[in-house]
């Protein structure tokens, strides 16, 4: 009898012990899964600043011209696209204007690609005069040049565009290959028109070089 007793006290032991043990072990679990759900996440990518970048896609563009049509840059999409910042309040972005730097320019960009598009962007938001100078500026000097209005200066801030008359180039696949001066001469006479020779490396076949100029002219004048 006391035999029968001690093995049912020794199989409740052993019993209890395994009980113990199988909770430890669930304790023992619950805490490692515990500390691996409080380990810090790993970040996510910062997302791309959808900024112009030479090399990269050109931002969209929706804008209205000084004669109230309505202009998007991807209705431009298949043809190469030149930007000008303008300022008709601007004596540097004037004179390329009476001198014949933009009618040279626009000549050597549609030579490449009659079908390119050229459209001016002013950007001038705490001078609203000069957005009024704009209507009908570029026509008075026979140039077919419409000009954009950028009323709260979105689309300088997006291209960061810095003066007038800094230009940008974009290709028939939509993105921008240049970004910079129009000409190497702040006074007029230049030597190298950058934006011609921009477009006529895109129509060869070959990388735009120089991609990126220093701009000259007034500085944009946006609030």
């Amino acid at each position: 009898m006391k035999s029968c007793i001690r093995f049912a006290s020794l199989t409740l032991a052993l019993t209890s012990l395994g009980a113990g043990t199988m909770a430890t072990h669930s304790f023992a679990d619950d805490a490692t899964v515990a500390k691996q759900s409080e380990k810090p996440q790993t970040p996510k990518a910062a997302a791309k600043s959808d900024k112009a970048k030479v090399g990269a896609a050109a931002p969209a563009i929706a804008l209205t011209d000084t004669e109230g049509k309505s202009w998007s840059l991807a209705d431009a999409k298949g043809k190469v696209v030149v930007l000008q910042w303008v300022n008709p309040e601007c004596p540097v972005s004037r004179r390329v204007v009476e001198d014949g730097t933009v009618a040279a320019t626009l000549k050597g960009v549609r030579e490449a690609f009659p079908d390119a598009v050229y459209v001016g962007i002013n950007s001038s938001s705490s001078r609203p005069s000069s957005f009024e100078a704009s209507k009908g500026d570029m026509a008075k000097h026979n140039l077919a040049v419409p000009v954009l209005i950028d009323t709260d200066a979105s689309v300088c801030k997006l291209y960061g565009a810095k003066t007038t008359p800094q230009c940008f180039v974009i290709d028939a696949a939509g993105v921008l290959v240049y970004s910079g001066a129009i000409d190497d001469s702040p006074s007029g006479g230049a030597k190298t028109n950058y934006v011609v020779d921009a477009v006529q490396a895109i129509k060869a076949g070959k990388p735009v070089s120089p991609s990126e100029t220093k701009p000259y002219g007034c500085g944009v004048k946006n609030k």
